[in-house]
Formats: structure tokens, C-alpha cells, sequence
């Protein structure tokens, strides 16, 4: 194994830093960990962590109820989340108000990504972690993912390890690289927020059992396998600084300014009503509880399911909850095309009922074509049939990925890039606008402009060549490996 660097971090420049994360991203081989080592570690990982989860009922739930005044489903404790109703008027969309349950969770959690550098070169500190609702047991996840009710430890059970990294890094030596408040889904949450940080740390920080270093370089690689990288570690290596216009920035045909003001017009005109209500009261308006299920009478949308889990790598080694199962797997595309030489991409300003500011930036295409059945041809998404109908050369990326494994039981998602030069028009409807990469990666330095979906799109982005300057098409590889993970069935997305 090759000797690690003794020094700790410096201070950078934007120059400098997005320097330091190029050689990363480029990096051929990995110096903590190669790539046929890495695989070997995570079917190691995937034999050694045991989790079971079964359906249940919610009167079999331990630690939960349903509050006898509200009907909304609780935790003894008070803590961690609860799911309400949720009443939902607007200008936005085919369906001007409804009434659904939501997850309500208040508190902020921490998702922490450690970076440090090893023989000269950025790695990034990945956990492999199994969460209830994934698909497939482990995924890779940050360094930390936690609520504040699990590191400050309500459950009772084990501290979150390296948490301390993120908590005053300055006062501890480490080097902040990025740190925003960040909102998850504004259909399922309310008013979910989590502080996304980045944190360069020293030599003294290694690597447990369950964690390992690697490059940027095979991060992004990874990002093409599906159900591999999850939604946490996604969306706060989104949030890495852009390093790929360290030689300027590509000229977009709206200026920065233009896009920031045409976010804030839209959210301050745009129109919509979302008030928490006894979730006892969504019942009788669609839909309906049963010992197994809270459901929409149409079989849409999702249902709220009790789980009893069991784990020997978790905090705890037992519990229940509930997960909201998602009905029928997303469609989540990015439409991109090159004005003037430069790619640009596609961006909605969106209205969920869950989003703070009212508005954020979500992809060209997201949504669940199942839900929209019932409804005339006219109120389907725009530019959906771009994307349905794209031919294998115009698509960059299309991979299968899981939503967060902690809340959500099987939710996935169908990611892709595509390209439509020539086919989707310059001038667009007022809520949608074309933007480059790089004023994506500005957004992100700010709370609330890019949604959790986009900020996938926008990490996607990040590792296609063509698409992101300077990128060679040989920095998206594992040593030669394709086909399947070892061990795990789970496969790389043929994606060109």
C-alpha cells in the first residue's frame, strides 16, 4: 500500500483548489485503494453487513402511533419525523389542489463528505451503508449521514463515527470546501432541509472498516452503476466546488444576474397554499388506512408502509418505522444542447408544496408517467416525449438510482442526459431556461436553487465527457471493469 502524505490542509484559491480536484478526477489510479481493490472491499462489505426488513402493521410498530387527537403518525419520542397532512393549492401543474399525506422532519440533519489528499492526490472518505428501503442493502453514502436525533443520539444507541470532523472543522484544522443548507423532496418532505459539507481533513483521519478513500475519478465512475452511490453522498458531491473553468467560465446566453433574477420572479409569482393538517383529515379526500397502509384510492403516487428492521451495522440493531413506497419508477431527465458551441442544460422552476422558498430549479423532465395516466394528452409533462423518444446516440446518461434508503422503500429513479440539439428550441416557456454547467455549479453555492433531483443531474454531469470541459473520455473507467459489480448483480448503465 503506498505511503500517505504527512501534511495536513492548506488554505486554497479557487484556482488552486479546482486544480487539486481536476488531478483528482483524472487521476488514473487510486492511491488509498485501486479499483480492482475497491470492488473486492464492497463484496466484502455486502457479505458482512446483515439487515432484514419486514412488513408489518401499525399496531405491530414498536415506538410509534397514531396521536389520538390528530391521527398523525408519531414516535413516542417526539423526535426524528412524523407524517401529517398536508392541504396543497396552486398555479402550478394539471391539478390545481389536493390533499396527501407528507413526512414531516423539522430537524436538519448532516450530510458530511471528508476529503483529504493521499501521495498529492484528492480522495473522497465513502461509507458503505445499508439503509431499509434500498433496494439492493448497501449503497455508498458520506462520510456522515445522520439526523440530529440519531448524533445526538435519542435512539439510544451508538455515536455516528467521524461526526466530529464536521462539527467546528475550523477549530479542529480542517479546511471548509463547501457547506449549504440543501432541501430533499418537495412532494414527500416538508420543509426538509440538511446541511451538505465538504471538509479537506488530515492524515490523522483514516478510514474504519466500513468506509474507504477514493479518487474522484472513481466516485464518478461509480455514479454510473445503478443503485450504487446514493441520493446523500449525490447531492453533496454536487455541491464540490466546479473545477472544470478554471481557465474561465463558459459564456451562457443568459447572465448570471438574468438567471437569479428570473428565479426570484418565479418564485415570488407564482401562487401556491400548503398547510399541515391532522393527517386524520387526509382520509375521505383520496385517501385510506388499513392495518398495512395509508394509499391513494387510485393505486397512485405512494403509500405509507410499517417496517420492522433488524441490522448489525447500525446504531441501533433493531427498530420500526414507516417508509413512504413510491408507486412506479421516476423518469428524471436533463435535456442539454450546445448554443454557440457551449452545452446547456434545460432547468423548471418547479412549485412542490414542501419547498421553503416556494420554487426551486428541478430537471427538464421529472415525474412518474404512471401518475399521469388518468389525465388528457395536454396536462402530460412538457418535453417528456423527447426524452421517450431519444435515439441511443443523443443519450449521455441513463442510469437507475435509489432515492434515500432511510425514508423511502424501493424508490427509484431513471436518470438521464439527453441531448436534443435541434430539436428543443432556443426559446422556451417562461418557467423553464437554458443554463451552462458552470452556472449550475454557482447555484449550488446557495441554499434553495436546485432541487435534490437536479443536483444528481448536475454530479452526472460533471463526469461526461463532451459535456464537461476538459474531461477526457478515459477519466470515466475502472480499470477495465464493466459489466456487473462483483457479487452484487448490480449493473454499469450503458449510458453512450
Amino acid at each position: 500500500m503506498p505511503q500517505l502524505n504527512v501534511t495536513g490542509p492548506t488554505p486554497d484559491t479557487d484556482t488552486v483548489l479546482a486544480a487539486r480536484l481536476a488531478v483528482s478526477a483524472t487521476a488514473r489510479g487510486g492511491e488509498a485503494m485501486s479499483d480492482v481493490e475497491f470492488f473486492a472491499w464492497l463484496d466484502e462489505r455486502r457479505r458482512k453487513h446483515s439487515q432484514e426488513v419486514r412488513r408489518t402493521t401499525f399496531a405491530e410498530m414498536s415506538g410509534w402511533h397514531f396521536a389520538p387527537d390528530t391521527g398523525d403518525l408519531e414516535h413516542r419520542s417526539g423526535r426524528f419525523f412524523a407524517v401529517r397532512g398536508l392541504r396543497v393549492r396552486t398555479d402550478f401543474g394539471p391539478v390545481p389542489e389536493w390533499s396527501q399525506p407528507i413526512i414531516r422532519q423539522p430537524e436538519i440533519g448532516m450530510l458530511g463528505l471528508a476529503v483529504r489528499e493521499i501521495n498529492g492526490v484528492l480522495h473522497c472518505l465513502l461509507q458503505a451503508k445499508s439503509e431499509p428501503g434500498n433496494v439492493n442493502g448497501i449503497q455508498l453514502s458520506p462520510t456522515v449521514q445522520a439526523t440530529k436525533s440519531n448524533y445526538t443520539r435519542v435512539h439510544g444507541g451508538s455515536s455516528v463515527p467521524y461526526l466530529d470532523c464536521f462539527r467546528e472543522p475550523q477549530a479542529r484544522g480542517h479546511g471548509v470546501l463547501a457547506d449549504v443548507l440543501q432541501s430533499e423532496q418537495g412532494s414527500w418532505f416538508f420543509c426538509k432541509r440538511n446541511r451538505n459539507m465538504i471538509v479537506e481533513v488530515g492524515p490523522e483521519v483514516e478510514a474504519g472498516e466500513d468506509f474507504c478513500w477514493l479518487t474522484l475519478r472513481q466516485v464518478n465512475t461509480l455514479l454510473h452503476y445503478e443503485n450504487l452511490v446514493n441520493m446523500d453522498a449525490r447531492t453533496v458531491l454536487s455541491c464540490l466546488p466546479d473545477w472544470h473553468h478554471a481557465s474561465g467560465p463558459a459564456p451562457g446566453i443568459h447572465s448570471d444576474v438574468a438567471i437569479r433574477s428570473w428565479i426570484t420572479t418565479q418564485q415570488s409569482e407564482r401562487e401556491v397554499s400548503a398547510a399541515l393538517l391532522p393527517l386524520r383529515e387526509v382520509e375521505g379526500h383520496g385517501w385510506f388506512r388499513t392495518e398495512d397502509r395509508i394509499s391513494h384510492e387510485r393505486g397512485l403516487f405512494f403509500s405509507i408502509v410499517p417496517v420492522d428492521v433488524v441490522s448489525n451495522r447500525r446504531e441501533v440493531a433493531s427498530w420500526s418505522q414507516p417508509l413512504l413506497e413510491p408507486h412506479g419508477t421516476g423518469v428524471v431527465a436533463m435535456l442539454m444542447r450546445r448554443i454557440d458551441g457551449v452545452p446547456h442544460c434545460l432547468v423548471h422552476a418547479r412549485v412542490e408544496p414542501g419547498y421553503v422558498d416556494v420554487v426551486e430549479l428541478g430537471p427538464t423532465v421529472q415525474c412518474t408517467p404512471e401518475n399521469y395516466a388518468h389525465l388528457p394528452a395536454d396536462r402530460r409533462p412538457r418535453f417528456l416525449d423527447l426524452v421517450e423518444r431519444a435515439r441511443p446516440e443523443q443519450i449521455h446518461y441513463d442510469t437507475l438510482l435509489s432515492e434515500e434508503g432511510g425514508r423511502f422503500l424501493h424508490a427509484q429513479n431513471r436518470y438521464m442526459i439527453v441531448e436534443v440539439d435541434g430539436e428543443a428550441p432556443a426559446d422556451v416557456p417562461d418557467e423553464y431556461r437554458w443554463v451552462t454547467l458552470r452556472q449550475l455549479g454557482e447555484l449550488l453555492k446557495y441554499s434553495h436553487y436546485l432541487n435534490v433531483q437536479a443536483r444528481t443531474l448536475v454530479a452526472a454531469l460533471r463526469t461526461v465527457a463532451g459535456i464537461a470541459p476538459g474531461l477526457p473520455e478515459a477519466a470515466v473507467g475502472l480499470g477495465g471493469l464493466g459489466g456487473t459489480l462483483p457479487g452484487m448483480g448490480v449493473g454499469r448503465a450503458d449510458h453512450r
